[in-house]
Formats: C-alpha cells, sequence, structure tokens
C-alpha cells in the first residue's frame, strides 16, 4: 500500500475528468471500472472532479485517522462513501423476496451492517474492505429478515424440501405428482405429508389489499370478507319490520293501556309505582298490563297471518 496523501477537503479538488484517471482509463481499482449499482463508480460522485487516485488516497488516509482516533464523524464520511455497497446487496437479497418487502427497509438493515463492518474492520490485516463489508452487509439483511419471519426456519426448511421434491417428481413424471408418490419421494407415509401440509400452511400468507381474483377489476380482498361483528342486513331488516309493526299495535290499544305499556317497557317503572301515577292499586295496574299483553299478541299475530 502507497503513502497516503490527504483526502481534499472539497470534492472540487484534484485534476481530470471526472470518474476518470489521469491516462484517460475509468476509475476503479487498477485502472478497471468498479460499479456497485447502476451507474455508480467506486467512490466518484456526480460532478465530483477529483481523480480516482486522488479518492483512493483520501480514503487511505480517512482509514488510518479512524484506526488512530475512533471519532463517528470519521466513520460517517466513511459510511457515506461505501454507501453504494448497502444497495448493490440489498438488490440482490430482495431479488428472490416476496413483493411485500420493501428494498428500502433492506437498505436501512444493511447500513446496520455496513456501521458494525467499519468499526470491526482491521486495514493492517491487508484485506478488502468492500469483500470484508458485503458479507457483513448481507448478514445484517439475512438476521433482520429473520428477526421477522414468524416462522420458525424448520418448517421453512421443509418447504424448501417439498418444493424440491415436487420439482424432481415433475421432471421424472412429465405430470403433478400425486400426495403418494411426494410421500414416497420424501421418505414419509401419507398421514405424515399432511401433517406437512399444515405446517406449511403457515407460510402462505395474503395481503388484504391483493385482488380477490384475476378479472374482478379493482375490488381489493379486504371489501369482500365477512365481518364476524356486522349486523344481518335481514335480520336488520325484519327487526325494523317487527318494531314498526308493534308501534302500530300500541297505537291501536286504549289510552290507560298505553300509558301502561309506556311507563312499564319505556320508563323502566315498578307496577307499583305506575299505580301510583295513575291513582290506581298495583293489582289493578297488573290488570291492565296483562291485558295491554294480550291484546298486542292477538294485533301482532292478525297481522302475521294476514
Amino acid at each position: 500500500m502507497t503513502e497516503p496523501t490527504p483526502a481534499p477537503a472539497d470534492p472540487g479538488e484534484g485534476n481530470g475528468t471526472p470518474g476518470q484517471t489521469p491516462a484517460g482509463k475509468p476509475a476503479g481499482t487498477n485502472g478497471h471500472a468498479v460499479s456497485f449499482g447502476v451507474g455508480e463508480r467506486a467512490g466518484v460522485l456526480p460532478g465530483d472532479q477529483r481523480t480516482f487516485d486522488d479518492v483512493e488516497a483520501g480514503i487511505v488516509a480517512l482509514w488510518r485517522a479512524f484506526g488512530q482516533r475512533r471519532e463517528q464523524p470519521l466513520r460517517d464520511r466513511l459510511v457515506l462513501h461505501y454507501a453504494p455497497l448497502v444497495k448493490y446487496v440489498a438488490g440482490r437479497v430482495g431479488t428472490g423476496l416476496p413483493a411485500h418487502v420493501e428494498v428500502a427497509d433492506l437498505i436501512q438493515s444493511g447500513i446496520f451492517g455496513l456501521v458494525d463492518a467499519i468499526e470491526k474492520f482491521e486495514p493492517e490485516r491487508g484485506l478488502k474492505f468492500e469483500t470484508y463489508a458485503m458479507q457483513r452487509i448481507r448478514g445484517a439483511i439475512l438476521d433482520d429478515l429473520r428477526a421477522q419471519d414468524w416462522v420458525p426456519r424448520s418448517v421453512r426448511g421443509r418447504a424448501r424440501e417439498v418444493e424440491r421434491a415436487l420439482e424432481r417428481l415433475g421432471g421424472q413424471l412429465r405430470r403433478t405428482p400425486t400426495d403418494a408418490e411426494l410421500a414416497e419421494e420424501l421418505g414419509l407415509s401419507v398421514g405424515e405429508l399432511g401433517d406437512v401440509y399444515a405446517q406449511l400452511q403457515l407460510t402462505s400468507v395474503v395481503a388484504l389489499d391483493e385482488l380477490a381474483a384475476a378479472g374482478r377489476g379493482s375490488t381489493p380482498l379486504a371489501d369482500i370478507l365477512e365481518d364476524p361483528g356486522a349486523l344481518d342486513p335481514v335480520a336488520l331488516l325484519v327487526d325494523q319490520d317487527n318494531r314498526r309493526q308493534l308501534a302500530e299495535a300500541i297505537r291501536h290499544l286504549t289510552e290507560r293501556d298505553r300509558v301502561v305499556v309506556t311507563l312499564y317497557y319505556f320508563e323502566n317503572l315498578t307496577l307499583a309505582e305506575i299505580g301510583r301515577v295513575l291513582g290506581v292499586t298495583e293489582s289493578r295496574v297488573c290488570q291492565l298490563h296483562t291485558r295491554a299483553v294480550l291484546r298486542l299478541r292477538a294485533k301482532l299475530l292478525e297481522k302475521s297471518e294476514v
């Protein structure tokens, strides 16, 4: 490693065209282009007038300063320089993941891996930091994904075994294998295969904002799921009709019977309290209540027979 030179204080320092060495070669290690992402060169930002040699020397000096002082501003400069590594690794890891996993979340997890790699890297060993950091970044992303997964790793492993067995049998038989054939391939009984299927149901998750089925327009699945707590429209209409018929039957009672029904069922008064309101005995109120209930029942039965 050559003797490092101080990193330029401003991006505009240095000679040469952006992204090229003085010899006109693309910026990169040993004159070769190095790309961590689409259109991103190693350490040379758009508009940066420094050559790759200037950037490389500045990074060497930055690593040396960080190794001596371990200050956070120095670490942050290293994080900014190697940040494209995180985007590159997150894009590779996210290729085989479900659509609901956001790449931005993977990048956030990868940043922690990058910081950890910078903290633990030892430049004096002569190892290439990018190779070391990419492993740490990938590990941090995978650890975060596993922490968010509610399905045991053993079940995930069994799901992969079933998928590989289905692929093998499908290629050999030129058709979809039966449960008996799949169980034989896995060394299980048909009953044990059923237990495996029950475990694998945990790995199948449907987002509520996905479409209910192809060809049904833009109706979300959440809009057609049954709500156990919702009122039954038919029962609601029947209840409203019963209330209407009961109100009509009450209107046909005599005035004293309506008063007894109203005070007893709507005002929650006792028979004794109703007797004091009407100026009669409690037994008389009981008779009036019984008569009113019988008349209401007869009226409602008459309506139901029509």
